[in-house]
């Protein structure tokens, strides 16, 4: 019953999501909508990882941020979503070269360390969707998803398209980008469109996980 309409649009492909094994990597204002969408979805076996607990400044776009004030991020999603499985350690570019992702169908990535991003992205491009800038920005409409070396219009991405290059990386992983240009300098942000990247991340691992 919970799951019929999501089952009406997809069909047997539904049970590619019931058996997928997802690892998300951060459960911030991207991380956090993704997880929801993920398990509202139909996947159980979720496995997500942050060290960080939620605080003041959380509270204009991250989900939970306003109930569980100054509580692990990954406790606090633990108590609403109980299937899921939790890792609280900080996700460094040490931490992601001792990582087994193996077990793992995807690898969604929503953290901001840029030499994490690099290692994960040499480790697991294969099964890796990462999430660029989703800060400063006011217009959900203009997200894309593409491979990383279509993505444009974003100082982080151009950042790390540089940071790969350098490194003789030439594969292909597909990214959640924007568009948009920033409107400020600061770290402003808006749910509507943090969310929306979260969003965009979830449906992009189910079209993939739908198509294999």
């Amino acid at each position: 019953m919970r799951f019929d309409r999501i089952k009406t649009l997809l069909g047997d492909d539904f049970s590619r999501l019931e058996d997928a094994k997802i690892l998300l990597l951060g459960v911030g204002g991207v991380g956090g909508f993704c997880l929801d969408c993920l398990v509202r979805s139909g996947i159980s076996d979720i496995t997500i990882v942050d060290f960080d607990s939620f605080d003041e400044s959380n509270q204009n776009r991250q989900l939970l941020s306003e109930l569980h004030l100054g509580e692990s991020k990954v406790e606090s999603f633990k108590k609403h979503y109980p299937n899921i499985k939790i890792i609280n350690e900080k996700i460094d570019e040490i931490w992601v070269e001792e990582f087994d992702f193996d077990e793992f169908d995807l690898v969604l990535d929503a953290i901001d360390d840029t030499k994490a991003k690099l290692a994960l992205a040499q480790k697991c491009y294969k099964k890796l969707i990462s999430s660029f800038g989703s800060a400063k920005r006011l217009d959900p409409t203009k997200i894309k998803v593409d491979d990383i070396w279509k993505s444009y219009g974003d100082k982080f991405g151009s950042k790390i398209r540089y940071e790969l290059r350098k490194r003789g990386f030439n594969k292909k992983y597909r990214v959640i980008f924007s568009s948009e240009e920033a409107k400020v300098k600061e770290k402003g942000s808006f749910m509507g469109v943090t969310a929306s990247f979260g969003l965009a991340m979830c449906s992009e691992a189910v079209r993939i996980l739908t198509k294999k």
